[in-house]
């Protein structure tokens, strides 16, 4: 899968980074000084290096843990992400990472215990309030697990510190690590869902929907608290009864006792990541829909998006309770 590991020269004699090394024996090596050398410049095609993308095992130095944007979160007052990971395996059209970033290559930072420490500090200065830490925010929680033990790594360092809940958000079926172990109460493990006939045609390389929907099974067979994130909505002609059967079809399957959150958000990037995107796809029906700019933010007409939400919340109160719906605003 991995053709190209780029590593950082510090790095070469760090266990994590002789870990990979061992499990792509015959990939190409190259050293650097810094990861950016590789991921920044500007001269890149993202959409030819979305084709075989390499791995640069890198260190982070600061920013570990940032709080998240406004509007986001499941229901805590304290909120932040951390990004062990730039890029993610898949190619959905309307991710913000392909307006984000100059290169397709993912970048893993492979200092984990500098992440951990300032979790913990974080954690620590809010004794008597729960915290809430969202992994996936750039890159995909679980898609490279085999390859990272990212999951492997923090579940029993989250599973320590008794205020702090982590969401790891993801459209993987890679839950063999939390399969193994016991179900960490204070874990959601949050699946990005849309309707087939959307999926298929705008999130590239993802498991189809049938599969998620079978892993969430899994998990929540096992005691896994679930998220279900759907975000974003899409527009079809006749998204009324597509997202009607779809919200069937996932919630047939649910274990509505063992659902933690739902949250709902329309399609909309920046409006410099949404040009960049549309020039590396130009011929993209997503892009050619009924949008409109505002406020720096490319999304759907307001009428139309409220149109959207309103709708897909009223079918989901059919499902849930209030108190596990979290729609995101803007």
């Amino acid at each position: 899968m991995i053709e190209t590991l780029y590593i950082e020269e510090n790095l070469l004699n760090h266990p994590r980074v002789q870990e990979i090394n061992a499990r792509f024996p015959l990939a190409r090596q190259i050293v650097c000084g810094r990861y950016g050398e590789v991921f920044n410049p500007k001269a890149q095609n993202f959409r030819l290096q979305k084709q075989r993308p390499a791995l640069i095992l890198a260190e982070k130095f600061k920013n570990f843990v940032l709080p998240t944007p406004s509007g986001y979160g499941i229901g805590a007052s304290k909120n932040y992400y951390f990004s062990h990971m730039l890029n993610c395996l898949y190619d959905c059209r309307y991710c913000f990472l392909q307006g984000m970033y100059h290169s397709a290559h993912y970048v893993l930072f492979v200092n984990y215990e500098d992440f951990q420490q300032d979790i913990r500090r974080i954690a620590e200065t809010y004794p008597d309030e729960t915290v809430h830490f969202f992994s996936g925010y750039d890159c995909d929680s679980l898609a490279l697990e085999p390859v990272t033990g990212f999951a492997a790594h923090f579940l029993p360092f989250f599973a320590e510190i008794p205020n702090a809940w982590l969401e790891l958000r993801t459209k993987s079926t890679q839950i063999r690590t939390l399969l193994v172990r016991e179900p960490l109460p204070r874990c959601v493990v949050a699946f990005s869902l849309s309707p087939e006939t959307i999926a298929e045609k705008i999130e590239h390389k993802a498991p189809p929907l049938a599969r998620r929907l079978d892993a969430i099974g899994k998990l929540q067979q096992q005691g896994w608290p679930i998220g279900l994130r759907f975000d974003p909505i899409v527009f079809q002609p006749d998204y009324q009864s597509q997202y009607r059967q779809f919200f069937d079809q996932v919630f047939t399957r649910i274990d509505l006792e063992r659902l933690h959150s739902v949250s709902l958000g329309a399609f909309r990037l920046p409006e410099h990541y949404f040009k960049k995107a549309r020039k590396l796809y130009p011929d993209e029906k997503l892009f050619a829909g009924p949008l409109q700019s505002s406020q720096g933010m490319v999304g759907y007409e307001r009428a139309l998006e409220e149109d959207m939400m309103r709708f897909c919340s009223d079918l989901l109160s059919n499902y849930i309770a209030d108190q596990n719906f979290f729609p995101c605003t803007p």
